[in-house]
């Protein structure tokens, strides 16, 4: 019996301790406290933006599903009423080089009405804001014409009016665009060598050599482009003059 009782096997329980310092709460803490800290940084940066921002991100909070027109303007920026992009300063983007262009624009007008040569053209140069910068056209008229037909040489009045626009752009550190455009009137002496799109290319490049005669920088010229009679300001009439045209396209400054 005794030695029956000896060879009882005898288990012993160890019961584990919990030490805190191994929990999870100050993580939660540390997260609580992150989560606090990235929304004062989301307050402080609305309260700085304009009244349209805050408009819209109140309006997405109200509407996070992106149906409030102000909503889908936070998502995506198409829909809705757009902000204008602005620069460090708070200036809209592309103002002061417009104010820039604006500038030039008087300054070339002034000069065409100072120089009796040009009194009698000044009405065939236009001056436009377009996408790309300020756009400067010679549009032909029946009175006054820059090439002859067929030709890609500049006439005398022509070539001087470009080299002291080139003498006012000279200034400027904005890439240039130079476009030629001719009428729908075919180009038959050339075959299919030659055709229109040669052919507003070569003016073209005759308005680039002007340009550069009056000061502007080789460096400075961007892009040549030909394009005959694809962009025609009167397509009802393709044969009209007024499609006979040379643009110079001052580009914004990147």
């Amino acid at each position: 019996m005794d030695d029956k009782q000896e060879n009882v096997p005898i288990i012993k329980k160890v019961k584990k301790g919990h030490h805190g310092h191994h929990g999870g709460a100050w993580k939660v803490a540390y997260a609580d406290f992150v989560t606090a800290m990235m929304a004062l940084f989301i307050v402080l940066w609305v309260l700085g933006q304009s009244e349209d921002i805050k408009k819209a991100v109140s309006n997405y909070f109200k509407d996070p599903t992106g149906y409030s027109p102000y909503g889908k303007n936070v998502i995506s920026g198409s829909p809705g009423s757009p902000v204008p992009m602005k620069n460090m300063d708070g200036i809209p983007k592309g103002s002061k080089e417009k104010e820039k262009f604006e500038k030039m624009k008087k300054n070339i007008q002034k000069e065409l009405a100072r120089n009796k040569d040009y009194v009698s053209i000044s009405g065939n140069i236009e001056f436009e804001i377009v996408t790309e910068g300020l756009r400067i056209e010679l549009v032909e008229s029946s009175d006054n014409v820059f090439f002859g037909i067929g030709s890609s040489e500049l006439n005398s009045t022509a070539s001087r009016l470009l080299h002291d626009i080139g003498n006012q752009l000279s200034t400027l550190p904005n890439k240039i665009v130079v476009e030629g455009h001719t009428d729908s009137r075919p180009f038959l002496s050339g075959g299919e060598s030659y055709t229109n799109f040669e052919l507003s290319a070569d003016r073209a490049n005759s308005a680039r050599r002007a340009l550069l005669s009056g000061g502007v920088k080789v460096e400075n010229i961007d892009e040549i482009r030909g394009y005959a009679d694809k962009r025609l300001r009167d397509p009802e009439n393709p044969y009209s003059l007024v499609n006979r045209r040379i643009s110079i396209i001052i580009k914004y400054l990147e």
